[in-house]
């Protein structure tokens, strides 16, 4: 079964979403006791000279992007630091990382440091043993504090975190000012229909509507939890499906693949969708060439870094047929570092987390990119030079009034793998959404 969800509210996990503690910040701040953790050696002690390499994987290929910047940035301070520590980087994209980390799991050989999804994406890991409890990595040095409220409960399992998140995200659609104008769209859609009027009038433009990479799949199933969110009436349809409550027959997951089905048939899509990763479709929205973007708000420091910087506004994911509320998001709680529990150099590896995670929240902030952080901002946006696009992302943080987590984040991975499949599998052919909705459902009823 899967993990039942996790008892807190959802404002409790939002708020301060815009909140930093600099002051929480490593690299040669002192701890209560006065100790500088500079280092970052345990208990205050001198640091060790034995030669130790940590290997550090991580998803940030990218490297004009702000998260890249601040990975290596860290990482080398870190080593300058600690000449006796070299850091190997094993970088990946999303969809390389979860399908390496199966292999790994598979032989128990999980890196020093790897990368894991919240709740359910990370229970399996956590049953085989293969993740080390990080309780005292967010003891130390105050770092369990900086972290915002609820939030390390999407990573902890019988009274331990497993792993430590680098965001708290909400996703919006980034949309192109300058192509929207040029589609003779004056405004932004607040309903389904009148998206997919947009749709239409960009595409007779020549204009790709919507960027996605569909060869990474959770991408497309993201934008598709968006549609049940609103056909739903709010949150809570899978939820109730794990409760016994509905099935996927249920009107309102079959309307929302009828709907998603319309924004494939309306050509919505880059052609040959399937066989763009993630990245390479967020670079046709960041390079102009597309007009919209369903995607997380990690993404807004990444498109300030971009080519159409200063032309992108965001807005709420439209109702659909009248159902839904706009300030309701689908939640992106980050993906997550955690150590493995069989690591040759254990204890040297969670003192290298727990500098790189209080050195996080201060990096990303000075490169533009601390909106949709996980850890506390304290921090004048519009005074530490952030765009308009960011401050008006900020702004939606205010008002989310709930939401639902992804498919794969709250379902058994046995049953999401075949929910990743229907979606993709939509961009390439129309199917019955009856059809659809009693593959999810035998996927269900068969992995309880």
């Amino acid at each position: 079964m899967v993990q039942k969800p996790l008892k807190r509210t959802l404002s409790m996990i939002l708020a301060g979403a815009l909140t930093l503690s600099l002051a929480a910040c490593g690299g040669g701040t002192k701890t209560e006791s006065g100790t500088d953790n500079t280092t970052g050696s345990s208990g205050g002690d001198k640091p060790s000279d034995k030669k130790v390499t940590i290997t550090f994987q991580n998803i940030q290929p990218d490297p004009s992007t702000p998260s890249y910047k601040m990975t290596h940035a860290i990482v080398e301070e870190y080593q300058k630091a600690n000449p006796n520590v070299k850091i190997e980087l094993d970088t990946l994209n999303t969809d390389q990382q979860k399908m390496k980390l199966k292999t790994q799991a598979a032989s128990k050989e999980v890196p020093d440091i790897t990368i894991v999804n919240p709740a359910a994406q990370m229970k399996p890991f956590v049953d085989a043993k293969l993740l080390a409890p990080l309780n005292d990595v967010i003891d130390k040095n105050g770092l369990k504090d900086t972290y915002q409220p609820g939030l390390l409960d999407y990573y902890s399992f019988d009274g331990n975190v497993y792993a430590l998140p680098d965001g708290n995200n909400i996703e919006v659609v980034y949309y192109n000012k300058e192509l929207f104008k040029q589609a003779g769209i004056d405004k932004v859609p607040t309903t389904f229909d009148e998206m997919l009027a947009d749709v239409k009038a960009l595409k007779a433009k020549g204009i790709t509507p919507i960027a996605i990479g569909e060869k990474d799949s959770w991408t497309g199933s993201f934008l598709f939890m968006n549609i049940l969110l609103r056909t739903n009436g709010g949150p809570g349809f899978l939820k109730d499906v794990v409760d016994g409550k509905k099935k996927f027959d249920d009107p309102a997951f079959k309307l929302a693949v009828d709907r998603f089905q319309d924004l494939v048939q309306a050509g919505a899509f880059p052609d040959g969708a399937t066989s763009i990763d993630a990245n390479a479709g967020g670079n046709i929205f960041k390079s102009g060439k597309a007009a919209m973007w369903v995607i997380g708000t990690w993404e807004t420091g990444a498109i300030d870094a971009s080519s159409v910087a200063g032309k992108v506004g965001a807005f709420q994911f439209p109702t659909v047929d009248g159902k839904g509320n706009l300030n309701e998001f689908m939640l992106a709680p980050g993906s997550a570092f955690a150590v493995s529990a069989n690591s040759e150099h254990l204890q040297e590896t969670k003192d290298f987390l727990n500098y790189f995670a209080l050195n996080l929240p201060k990096k990303q902030f000075e490169l533009k990119n601390a909106v949709g952080l996980g850890q506390k901002v304290d921090g004048d946006l519009k005074a530490a030079g952030y765009s308009e696009l960011a401050i008006e992302v900020a702004s939606l943080f205010n008002n989310i009034k709930g939401g639902d987590l992804a498919f794969d984040n709250t379902m058994n991975p046995a049953t999401a793998q075949v929910h990743l499949s229907s979606i993709q599998n939509l961009f390439v052919q129309k199917a019955d959404s009856a059809q659809v909705a009693q593959e999810h459902q035998a996927a269900f009823e068969a992995n309880k």
